[in-house]
């Protein structure tokens, strides 16, 4: 997709740097797919904080590392 867009040239500058893209729409590319990733890590995080985990009665660890390793 094409795109025009007017950002700084210090933004775009330390985009390039921190990212270490080839050029502009690598850098910005990479930018983007971290900035998504982290939103994303944020979101689930979010989602735990307001609903915790919770294991199920019973629920042992070795047991489970048992039927990992068996496939039973």
């Amino acid at each position: 997709m094409k795109v025009t867009a007017i950002i700084s040239d210090e933004l775009i500058e330390e985009v390039k740097k921190l990212s270490k893209g080839k050029n502009i729409t690598e850098a910005i590319t990479i930018a983007l797919k971290e900035w998504t990733a982290q939103k994303k890590i944020r979101q689930l995080n979010q989602m735990v904080r307001d609903e915790p985990l919770e294991f199920n009665t019973g629920f042992s660890a070795g047991e489970l590392r048992q039927i990992n390793r068996t496939g039973n």
